[in-house]
Formats: structure tokens, sequence, C-alpha cells
């Protein structure tokens, strides 16, 4: 199985969900069965999971500590980076509230370069 995949082919969107996980990870293979969940309740926005060790290359320095972890984006911009609740309930809420306040949500600027270096060489595109 292909660890880095788009989850939902919507038409495209400037919004991206992208999971950080790992095979490995109990939590992570437990969590991913709602992560499709939570992409088949938006099928406007874009879905993916990459695997941290498949993908080591393109997290460059990042070091994801805890899973899993979401990097989420509008219009090429990271709107969130951090670790969630293994929850599609969790995922909702926290999508929902990046939608209704555009000013939310402004994380680091190596989010801002790991989403660029994803959207370069590992994610399909849109």
């Amino acid at each position: 199985m292909q660890s880095t995949r788009a989850l939902a082919a919507p038409p495209p969107t400037d919004w991206q969900v992208i999971c950080l996980c790992a095979q490995w990870c109990g939590t992570c293979r437990e969590w991913r069965g709602a992560f499709e969940q939570a992409a088949a309740a938006r099928p406007g926005m874009r879905f993916a999971w990459v695997d941290i060790e498949d993908e080591a290359d393109a997290l460059g320095d990042v070091d994801v500590e805890t899973f899993p972890t979401l990097l989420v984006a509008q219009a090429g911009q990271a709107r969130f980076f951090g670790p969630v609740l293994p929850s599609a309930a969790q995922v909702e809420r926290l999508l929902a509230s990046l939608q209704a306040d555009a000013a939310s949500g402004r994380p680091q600027p190596e989010a801002q370069a790991l989403l660029q270096r994803l959207n370069d060489g590992v994610l399909p595109p849109p």
C-alpha cells in the first residue's frame, strides 16, 4: 500500500487537510478510519495521509512527536499545525472553527515550509 495518498478526489479546493502519521503507530492505524470519515464528510476539501517514515526527506527538520498531527491549509497558507485527538468529531470542530474565522490559526513558519515541500513533491496535484 502506498503511504501517501489522497483520500478524496473532490473538485479543486483551496483547503487541504494533511495527516502526518506512521504505519508502525497503533494509534495512527486506529485513527485512519476516523480520518477517512472526516474526509467523506467534507468532500469540498482535499485530505491526504502522509507516512512520516516514508516521507522523511519532505519533513526536513520538522519533528512530529505526537500522533496524529494535522497540517491544515487554505489557499496555500498553513492555518493549523499540531497534534489532535484521534476523533472525527475533534477534526470536524477544528475545521469548522478555521472556516468560520479567517484570522485564526497562523502556525509557525516551519509549517508553511513543510506545506510547500509536501505540495512540491509528495502530494498529488489538485
